[in-house]
């Protein structure tokens, strides 16, 4: 792999899997080389049972990761993802590998718990809690069999997400950017900024994007570009 390369891996967002990264993947940089994370119960690994807590998917992740990464390494998540690429950062760190970078999107600092939750719902108000919360329905949900499908992961995503609240020393050496669509009515910017909180690193930075909780959804390119970005700045100093 060349010089100043960067591995990115890429977590997704309750009830999402690695294919909703393919475009992104496509569209990559050639110095950045984009893993995307799959856990249980969706798509290629739709026969095994979704994970039910947060420790557990962490686990599931560092067995995914490639045994070789790029002279960087970033990880990167969204939603519940976030959290995930918060303690999965926690984890290497604590086995002596480095992250670079963690970039954290739409998801408020690992402390606070949602005021306002979908677990425990039935399943029509579970949608449309879960729909009303994201600012947008995942195409499968509009088909009653699609819908079946896909249900269970995303139902123990969301409570795995709601019942987990990180304790306040818990802290990553690498710096964080948090990123926020600017019209996002789920997270506000104070709660981004809270990420801060969260690394014992001297550099950590908001970037803010067009769109709202689900920016990414249309905007694939512009995190690819952020990352990029941050070491390009780095390199010029």
């Amino acid at each position: 792999m060349a010089a100043d390369s960067t591995t990115l891996v890429c977590i997704p967002f309750a009830g999402g899997g690695a294919s909703f990264f393919a475009p992104w993947k496509r569209n990559a940089r050639e110095d950045i080389s984009l893993v995307p994370m799959q856990l249980p119960g969706r798509e290629r690994r739709f026969a095994e049972p979704p994970v039910t807590c947060v420790a557990d998917a962490v686990a599931d992740l560092l067995d995914q990761l490639p045994s070789e990464t790029a002279e960087r390494l970033v990880i990167f998540g969204h939603s519940l993802g976030a959290v995930l690429a918060f303690e999965l950062t926690r984890a290497l760190e604590r086995t002596g590998t480095a992250v670079d970078l963690v970039v954290v999107s739409g998801a408020p600092p690992p402390y606070e718990q949602r005021s306002e939750t979908a677990a425990g719902l039935e399943d029509d108000d579970f949608v449309d809690r879960v729909v009303h919360l994201a600012g947008y329905e995942h195409p499968a949900l509009g088909n009653p069999e699609l819908r079946d499908m896909i249900l269970p992961a995303l139902r123990t995503d969301v409570s795995m997400h709601e019942s987990y609240c990180a304790e306040p020393s818990s802290k990553v050496a690498a710096p964080i950017t948090a990123v926020r669509g600017q019209a996002d009515t789920l997270v506000s910017e104070d709660e981004v900024c809270g990420w801060a909180r969260a690394t014992r690193s001297s550099s950590f930075d908001v970037e803010t994007l067009s769109g709202g909780h689900m920016y990414l959804t249309e905007r694939f390119g512009e995190v690819i570009d952020l990352v990029a970005r941050r070491f390009e700045r780095e390199s010029a100093r």
